[in-house]
């Protein structure tokens, strides 16, 4: 994983609007989160994190067949941030792209590699989910700015036994629901013009309760439902490591799939939403943090933007000893 330094708190935010630190904290869970500097961008964070699983996996980026990056908020319009990745590591001529499924998107990114190395097109892939939307903020709307932090993780995959590893995936999607939380102005429909920078048209627009009752409902349905492909349920769960939005929708899936506390990844408190970086960077940590042995049932899972939704359940097949931790700021790079 890679995050900024710089950690703006929730009582950094009451010195900046009308807000408070118990407001943010009851609702959200939030207590601070990592913000990207002006020369930190997407693709630095991203290529930190790439850099880093490569030396903690041991493999040379000479070795990587596929990149496949998560983002919506990538340094340009176009071309993609994983081109970006790609020249940061050091892997040329090789297949690079970007997916964008918003906070859903490194759930999309990871069955789409797995889907390269199943066909037998690819025998090492790397996935990214790497996001800075506090530079698509509103700072004067306390519904979204609260919100959002940066970051960046990735994974390695390689092939694997065929009871191991990504077990099933579940993803969906609902145009419908477009307009609850997007960047209305920016794109070919409505391009960048002095008006839509009076309105704020190209920040983050939400509307809050919608995306709240979508989420409370969907994040466990898709969990239940990937489980369900691979003939599991929540009682074969050992570690849920969810999209980290928001307390309340946390808890409301691990009850639905019948989960207590202690087999739930929570990290919402310190990073708030990193979109497509959430769930691998709490992946990440909760390897770190010895969550996750080899043969758990791990379920990731998340939802965003779109809508979309989606989640991967995975039997961990890595044995962690003898794996050191690798730097996890964006310090080698600066």
């Amino acid at each position: 994983m890679s995050v900024p330094d710089q950690v703006l708190s929730n009582y950094d935010l009451e010195k900046r609007g009308d807000t408070s630190d118990e407001w943010i904290r009851t609702r959200t869970g939030i207590q601070e989160r990592r913000i990207a500097g002006e020369s930190t961008t997407t693709s630095t964070l991203g290529t930190q994190a790439a850099l880093n699983a490569l030396r903690d996996a041991g493999i040379s980026p000479q070795a990587v067949d596929v990149i496949v990056c998560a983002t919506t908020s990538g340094d340009y319009v176009w071309p993609s941030t994983a081109c970006l990745i790609q020249q940061g590591i050091g892997a040329s001529h090789i297949c690079a792209f970007d997916v964008a499924a918003a906070c859903s998107g490194f759930v999309y990114a990871l069955d789409l590699g797995a889907q390269y190395i199943e066909s037998g097109r690819a025998e090492t892939v790397l996935v990214v989910g790497a996001d800075t939307l506090t530079k698509q903020l509103n700072w004067e709307d306390r519904s979204t700015c609260v919100l959002f932090g940066d970051g960046a993780a990735a994974v390695m995959l390689r092939p694997c036994n065929p009871d191991e590893g990504l077990l099933a995936t579940s993803l969906g999607a609902d145009g419908g629901g477009a307009e609850l939380i997007w960047v209305p102005a920016g794109g070919t429909k409505t391009p960048i013009s002095q008006c839509v920078l009076d309105k704020k048209l190209n920040t983050i627009q939400m509307r809050g309760p919608e995306v709240y009752k979508f989420a409370v409902k969907v994040m466990g349905e898709v969990a239940i439902d990937a489980l369900s492909r691979c003939g599991l349920t929540g009682a074969d769960v050992d570690l849920l490591v969810p999209h980290q939005a928001n307390i309340r929708i946390i808890q409301s899936a691990a009850e639905r799939m019948g989960l207590c506390p202690d087999r739930v990844f929570v990290n919402v408190e310190r990073y708030g939403n990193t979109s497509a970086a959430s769930v691998p960077i709490a992946l990440s940590e909760a390897v770190e943090a010895g969550r996750i042995q080899r043969g758990d049932i791990v379920v990731l899972v998340g939802f965003g933007a779109g809508l979309t939704w989606g989640a991967n359940v995975i039997r961990w097949n890595r044995d962690e000893s003898g794996h050191t931790k690798a730097e996890s700021t964006t310090k080698d790079l600066e």
